[in-house]
């Protein structure tokens, strides 16, 4: 198929608008909150809790999580439950580490199947938040910092790594 030269340009003009409506607007985050809130009913009970961005603001994405786990040196996998709260963008991952292996909590956002940002949330021995990571690469000379997929060998390093 042969592009005319008025083709390309409408391409690459199109290409053009796509990126830098991503540089106007910045692009999404996410972040942790551990501990919840006890006082609000909302969150009461659950381990932690998501905001999800579109730059500054708080906006609902699509979520979802897994605990991935190590025990006796064999993998693990089960679904978070994770339940939207009344305000925009903010939900309450409920989870109870078992009594045996290391774990990571993943979790990712996305838009009309578009991946949009994870995280990834390392769990201490006793059960309480040790790191939260969000994988990104920065753009635009670090201007922002682009939320990107989670690397399978990312989850298995942080699920070897030494715990307290």
């Amino acid at each position: 198929m042969l592009f005319t030269p008025l083709r390309r340009l409408s391409i690459v003009t199109a290409l053009s608008l796509v990126a830098s409506s991503l540089a106007l607007s910045g692009p999404p985050w996410l972040a942790i909150e551990y501990p919840v809130n006890p006082h609000d009913p909302n969150t009461r009970g659950a381990f932690l809790t998501v905001r999800t961005y579109h730059h500054g603001d708080l906006l609902g994405y699509e979520i979802n999580g897994t605990a991935e786990g190590l025990v006796n040196g064999k993998r693990q996998s089960s679904r978070l439950d994770i339940r939207r709260l009344p305000q925009a963008g903010v939900y309450a991952v409920r989870w109870q580490k078992p009594a045996e292996g290391t774990w990571v909590l993943h979790i990712t956002t996305s838009r009309d199947g578009n991946h949009a940002a994870s995280a990834l949330v390392s769990v201490d021995s006793r059960g309480r938040v040790a790191g939260v990571t969000v994988p990104s690469n920065p753009i635009e000379g670090g201007r922002w910092q682009v939320p990107r997929r989670v690397a399978n060998n990312e989850v298995e390093a942080l699920l070897r790594a030494p715990r307290m």
